[in-house]
């Protein structure tokens, strides 16, 4: 052979040059071959705890495991920014993201008018959206788009996991403290229809209006129709007060406190003693196993918390969407949606995941009780989990959607 050159080794410079094409075919893929995600967050309002700088910092943690791991011919970077929880400010941002800002995917966008709102530029601009932060239905029913999932939650599937205790617990009265917005409204509607089907009645909703200070009426109402089950339908720091409130005038002795929204991140900022008893429908939970705890660890090394379900589905959603990036070898939206929706999800968030036609991600949620203070083994350790939610029990079938996207 001439030129001293064998076999193995002309063998082995084709092979490395059909992985330079394939890799220059994959980068060629990728507008600008850069990879751009923004967290679209509350960063100092109500829902900051939940999200935040907590979803910011799983996110770059998605994005700097993913380099490490799989190498991509392709740069991935991060931008954030606060939308204050103003749909006119989320979707000024959004669109300067997709239009000057080279963003493929805008995640998070905490609360459900933002995520409404911003759910409509995605299409309009053909970007994508992955929504961790809102449980609004709308996003898979009336409002559904081929440009955006719902990945996390929804409040149909809360209140469907919290209507369970109605049978296994007997507790089968509500009285419903809920917020006066979307969401608030959306809880009580499902929740309702959820224990209804359980066999259970609603004795009475008061709305209160977001962000107040002073619940005293509200729980004096609740506290006065003798219902079973108090349910909190709000979330963030009206929770917060809600549970702090229910607290000092005494009614968990005689009434169980359920919140339907209620994370950990909520559990420990009031603290196992006045907290315990609650029962809640999370779709995460860090101490869930060793994939679980791995991760949560990993977390909180960074950000000095355990994550709650918003922070830990951020992760995920980000991590399997540059997985999907990577198989298809572009970022356009048509072509990235539909990976995602033909691959399995199971990973430290989603346990039997998988997104449907109506951009649903289907996974199993958890019934969990807040332990006693005596019961914690260390801090953070929080839950004793009752039951396990199959994904396809939990959230609303496909038979009853009223999305567009949906076939008969």
């Amino acid at each position: 052979m001439r030129a001293g050159f064998s076999r193995a080794a002309i063998a082995a410079a084709l092979l490395a040059v059909g992985y330079a094409s394939a890799s220059a075919q994959t980068a060629a893929g990728i507008s600008d071959g850069t990879v751009k995600i923004g967290v679209l967050t509350d960063m100092a309002g109500l829902f900051s705890d939940l999200a935040g700088a907590g979803a910011v910092t799983a996110v770059q943690m998605a994005i700097d495991d993913f380099v490490e791991q799989e190498k991509p011919p392709f740069k991935v970077e991060l931008v954030s920014a606060d939308h204050q929880n103003k749909p006119d400010i989320a979707t000024g941002i959004a669109r300067q993201w997709y239009d000057t800002g080279n963003v493929d995917l805008i995640t998070d966008v905490i609360n459900s008018g933002v995520a409404l709102a911003v759910s409509s530029v995605a299409e309009s601009k053909n970007r994508m959206l992955i929504v961790t932060g809102s449980g609004s239905t709308r996003l898979t029913n009336e409002q559904c788009s081929p440009n955006t999932i719902s990945y996390t939650w929804d409040t149909y599937s809360f209140a469907n996991g919290q209507s369970r205790i109605v049978k296994s617990l007997g507790l089968d009265t509500w009285y419903f403290v809920a917020v006066d917005y979307a969401l608030g409204k959306s809880l009580v509607a499902e929740a309702s229809g959820a224990i209804a089907r359980s066999g259970g009645k609603v004795v009475g909703t008061v709305y209160h209006p977001i962000s107040t200070t002073d619940l005293s009426s509200f729980l004096l109402q609740a506290q006065s129709s003798k219902a079973k089950v108090i349910g909190f339908a709000n979330a963030g720091a009206d929770l917060l007060n809600s549970i702090k409130a229910a607290k000092d005038f005494n009614i968990t002795p005689g009434q169980t406190i359920v919140p339907l929204v209620g994370t950990i991140t909520e559990v420990n900022a009031l603290g196992a003693a006045a907290t315990q008893g609650m029962i809640l429908i999370e779709p995460f939970y860090w101490d869930l196993d060793d994939l679980s705890r791995q991760w949560s660890r990993r977390f909180f090394a960074k950000f000095g918390k355990m994550p709650n379900f918003v922070q830990a589905g951020a992760y995920s959603a980000v991590t399997n969407y540059l997985k999907a990036v990577r198989a298809v070898g572009s970022d356009d939206a048509a072509a990235v949606m539909k990976q995602l929706k033909s691959a399995p999800i199971n990973d430290m968030f989603a346990r039997n995941g998988h997104i449907r036609a109506d951009g649903r991600m289907v996974h199993d949620l958890y019934l969990v009780e807040v332990k006693a203070p005596y019961q914690n083994k260390e801090k953070w350790d929080y839950y004793t989990v009752k039951e396990t939610v199959p994904g396809d029990e939990a959230f609303q079938p496909l038979s009853e959607s009223r999305c567009r996207l949906v076939t008969r």
